[in-house]
């Protein structure tokens, strides 16, 4: 009747993973507890759960990102704790839990932190600066948020009832066969991933269409905001890489299932084609995670020095050259394989090349700062501080671009202080940036800043300590994943590494100490303005927090800095604007559709793990359901009335003139 799902799955002799599932299951009840009684439960399913707006989509998307950045932490102190321990003896974590613990949190960074934060940030802002209403596909949207969060449930279902993969976080045959992970951990993580891979492409083509088919008037490619070319980068990248890890996944699931050979050598299949297969999409992936940052960084760089970006163009040939490069690079990955010399070489040239537009935007950066009246606030930290990071981790990946180095390091420490230099000095301190940049056109107040001071400096010096050790280590001659080790010469170094680890847990607790303390203060920090950095991009242009709507007029650009040359007109003006004719606006109504099919997908999900079959065949019929009621709706929009619209737009008008005209007169 449950397949393979017996009382033996939960791991009651083992209690960290107890204590650790107890803790989490206490807060989910208490939280749930809390809404019911407070009777917050209708105001959530109507607003947030079933919401198809992009904004609130963006905001889900990132609390998902921000609440799997605790776990995925969680992790990594555990390595840390260990490794620091683990000499001449098996520390405090046995080996089968380590090797899960490693794999979950390279899972968990990548695809439930890194990815959720950028789609989450790009899906808020990007129809903002298009000065539209909403995405091209409002409930497809929604779908894949909800897919998302199902692959991110499963991940952590293993945590308590089974096990997760052993494999690392890409599960490489044949270590990944049935032969010799008979478990259900890779199980967990190949439905997890075909999941939320379905939910990331859906975002992808969405996001995809929205930035080419729907711009407002006069909106032409080569006035988007940079963060708009980035976004289509990235999502061309996700529509072309991520069908290929769905289709290399599934034959993973045809081997372990239905016992196909396609990555069974001596069967007729080939070890090395999940190789070349999963690489072709992971390449590309590191992209798709920095491409968006580097349109964040754009944004921020420009509005607090108070400049144009420097070299706009050249900025977009660069993104665009990066988009296409990306895919030309992925057999660096296995240098160490016997390709070829020839080959190798290649490779390695075209590793080295792809830097070059990377190095373009920098210089950008750098000469966007100069001259201008930089203002250095948080968002500007993170956005130096991740010059300076980025840098030093492109350097090192320029180094391990040559093949005899790349022969030395191979699967060392060194190799993972790189690609960690990369991810958080790039992807996660760009999520900073634009979390902390967009919090108040989100919320309508902004996040205190004393705070997001102190824990940007606890992430920058946390990650030095923790990662620049891991370089040593590597070429002391370190490989990764060792629970423990015999050579008293590494144990230093692994030390200071997890004090980096406590530094950068000290940031994650400002992090958290700042949201509440920004919330309890929000008053004082309120922005009545909807432009509280003096920005230059349409987003600014309306309230914070937007209405449903968006805008009420959908604005009309004639150059690059929209809202910037909207200031400058409005100033020179100066209150002689003639009264709208507001109309009635129509929405995307709400939908239950992305939730109701998440649930049925996360019980199809799980039983696919455990081979329930019949419960499969119930989740199978449950999502068909789903989209026949979906397809047969008879009505998809809400309209907002006209007096409606005035009131709120004649409010936002009032508010910024009163602003302007004070700071006129100062």
């Amino acid at each position: 009747m449950l397949g393979k799902l017996t009382w033996a799955a939960v791991p009651f002799d083992q209690p960290i993973p107890m204590i650790a599932s107890g803790v989490v299951a206490l807060a989910i009840l208490a939280t749930l507890g809390w809404v019911v009684i407070k009777g917050h439960l209708p105001y959530l399913w109507r607003e947030w759960i079933t919401s198809v707006d992009h904004k609130r989509i963006g905001v889900m998307y990132t609390l998902l990102a921000m609440v799997m950045l605790l776990r995925g932490f969680s992790d990594a102190i555990m390595m840390r704790a260990q490794q620091s321990l683990a000499l001449h003896g098996q520390g405090f974590l046995p080996p089968e839990h380590y090797d899960q613990v490693f794999s979950a949190h390279g899972t968990i960074m990548i695809f439930f932190v890194a990815m959720p934060f950028m789609i989450g940030l790009m899906n808020f802002v990007v129809p903002l600066q298009l000065g539209v209403r909403d995405v091209a596909f409002p409930t497809l949207n929604s779908v894949g948020f909800w897919l998302t969060a199902t692959g991110a449930l499963l991940v952590n279902i293993s945590l308590v009832v089974g096990e997760f993969a052993r494999t690392g976080w890409l599960p490489y045959p044949p270590l990944s066969e049935l032969a010799y992970s008979p478990g259900v951990g890779v199980d967990y993580y190949l439905w997890s991933l075909e999941i939320s891979g379905v939910g990331t492409l859906v975002a992808g083509i969405n996001l995809v269409t929205t930035v080419l088919k729907i711009r407002t008037r006069g909106m032409s490619y080569l006035r988007m905001p940079m963060f708009c070319w980035t976004t289509l980068a990235t999502n061309l990248l996700i529509v072309a890489a991520f069908p290929i890890l769905t289709a290399t996944l599934a034959m993973l699931l045809l081997d372990r299932y239905l016992g196909f050979h396609f990555f069974t050598n001596e069967a007729g299949g080939n070890v090395m084609m999940f190789m070349n297969l999963i690489w072709a999409w992971g390449h590309p992936e590191v992209y798709i995670l920095v491409l968006p940052a580097f349109g964040i960084f754009s944004e921020v760089i420009s509005t607090f020095s108070g400049k144009p970006l420097f070299g706009y163009r050249s900025m977009v040939a660069a993104t665009m050259a990066i988009c296409i490069l990306s895919f030309m690079v992925w057999l660096h990955h296995f240098f160490t394989m016997g390709a070829g010399a020839d080959v190798n070489a290649i490779f390695g040239i075209a590793t080295m090349i792809i830097a070059v537009p990377t190095g373009v935007k920098v210089f950008n950066w750098l000469f966007t700062m100069y001259g201008g009246r930089v203002r250095f606030q948080t968002p500007l930290l993170w956005s130096i501080g991740f010059m300076v990071t980025f840098i030093i981790g492109g350097m090192t990946g320029v180094l391990m671009a040559v093949p005899p180095v790349a022969f030395v390091l191979h699967n060392s420490l060194f190799l993972v202080a790189h690609f960690h230099n990369v991810i958080i000095g790039g992807v996660l301190f760009g999520a900073f940036a634009g979390y902390t940049y967009w919090f108040p056109k989100a919320f309508g107040f902004k996040l205190h800043e004393g705070f997001g001071k102190a824990a940007f400096w606890c992430w920058l010096v946390g990650f030095y300590v923790a990662f620049m050790p891991l370089y040593v280590l590597g070429l002391l001659g370190m490989t990764r994943r060792m629970q423990h080790y015999d050579v008293p010469e590494w144990r230093p170094w692994l030390v200071v590494a997890a004090c980096g680890a406590a530094l950068i847990m000290c940031g994650i607790a400002f992090q958290i100490v700042q949201l509440v303390v920004s919330i309890r203060q929000r008053e004082q920090l309120r922005d009545e303005t909807g432009d509280p950095w003096d920005g230059r991009s349409l987003e600014w242009a309306t309230t914070s927090p937007p209405p449903a709507f968006n805008f009420a007029f959908l604005p009309e650009v004639s150059g690059e800095d929209a809202f910037w040359q909207f200031k400058k007109r409005a100033a020179e003006q100066s209150g002689s604007e003639e009264k709208p004719e507001y109309r009635a606006i129509e929405i995307p109504r709400n939908s239950p559709t992305g939730f109701v099919c998440a649930f049925f997908a996360t019980v199809m999900g799980f039983a696919l793990i455990w081979h329930i079959w019949w419960m499969v065949a119930v989740g199978a019929i449950g999502a068909f359901a789903t989209f026949v009621v979906f397809a047969w709706r008879d009505h998809d929009e809400d309209t907002i009335p006209a007096d409606e619209v005035a009131r709120i737009d004649r409010r936002h008008r009032a508010q910024s003139h009163a602003i302007l005209s004070r700071e006129a007169a100062e």
